[in-house]
């Protein structure tokens, strides 16, 4: 079987951070750039995050069993949330310690800086684009790593430009903090997404309402209740609803109706759906009937 799009992805994204981390570690101290190696320390947490994500990529696609009915997709939450919540923690220590230089810039090597932010962009950029084409919240909270390191690396490449002419280090700082800010905001964002997801709200592209009120329109559908939609992964939607038909409707055409719903819901960003359907008479067991 073919490597999925996101497992693919998730590969080549994890060895290109882990081996750019690992130059960066040594680039930092070889240019005396605290810059460069704070970056690199974050590239390191950034390729263990990569990991756990690939790690968790692989398990969501195996086929379900008798203890998880509905498959593994659902893991790759886990590492969407994992991964989230480093990004919060790496945010704050980026702004502990991008807050205190604004009173005492660090002095760098700025062809040096120059250098390793150029070929980290570049890199960081390759992996981020294949990411972001990605549908699961976990590719998309891993693009979030990326797209971190390349804005971190681009303020390190336009700082070392500056520093080389202008001499002017507290650019760095502001730099770092405002960065830091916006990606904050980005990872509240999808932190609150992935949350949703575990709490099975109604999915944003679904529109229950609609779904309701285009069911409730097929001939012989007199109700429609007990009806739930959630997400697995936030790309795989699963629904389930109960009709309720006329007493004398026929096996054919309960069969008609369960079919054409099905069909119509199916177009509605959902993949899996279960139709339950009694008769107006028929004793109702749930709840909320």
């Amino acid at each position: 079987m073919l490597e999925s799009h996101s497992n693919k992805a998730l590969t080549t994204a994890f060895l290109l951070n882990l081996l750019f981390a690992i130059a960066e570690l040594v680039g930092g101290f070889y240019t005396n750039s605290l810059a460069i190696l704070s970056n690199g320390l974050h590239d390191v947490g950034d390729s263990i995050s990569l990991g756990i994500a690939w790690i968790f990529d692989r398990l969501s696609k195996q086929e379900r069993t008798h203890t998880f009915s509905y498959g593994y997709k659902r893991f790759s939450l886990v590492s969407a949330l994992l991964n989230s919540i480093i990004l919060l923690i790496g945010s704050f220590f980026i702004l502990s310690e991008a807050i205190p230089r604004l009173s005492s810039p660090q002095h760098s090597n700025a062809d040096g800086m120059f250098v390793f932010a150029l070929v980290g962009v570049c890199i960081n950029l390759v992996a981020y684009v294949r990411l972001k084409r990605g549908k699961t919240m976990n590719e998309q909270v891993s693009a979030l790593h990326l797209l971190d390191d390349v804005l971190g690396l681009s303020s390190v490449l336009v700082i070392s430009v500056i520093i080389k002419v202008f001499d002017i280090h507290i650019l760095d700082p502001i730099l770092s903090i405002l960065i830091t800010m916006y990606l904050l905001s980005k990872v509240l964002q999808n932190l609150k997404k992935t949350l949703s997801i575990f709490l099975q709200s109604v999915p944003e592209n679904v529109d229950l309402p609609l779904i309701e009120k285009h069911v409730l329109t097929i001939p012989n559908v007199m109700k429609m209740h007990d009806t739930h939609v959630w997400s697995l992964d936030g790309e795989s939607n699963v629904f389930t609803t109960h009709l309720v038909v006329p007493n004398d409707t026929s096996h054919e055409e309960m069969v008609r109706v369960k079919n054409q719903a099905k069909e119509y819901i199916q177009k509605q960003n959902v993949s899996h759906v279960t139709i339950e359907i009694g008769c107006e008479d028929e004793a109702c067991l749930l709840d909320n009937c």
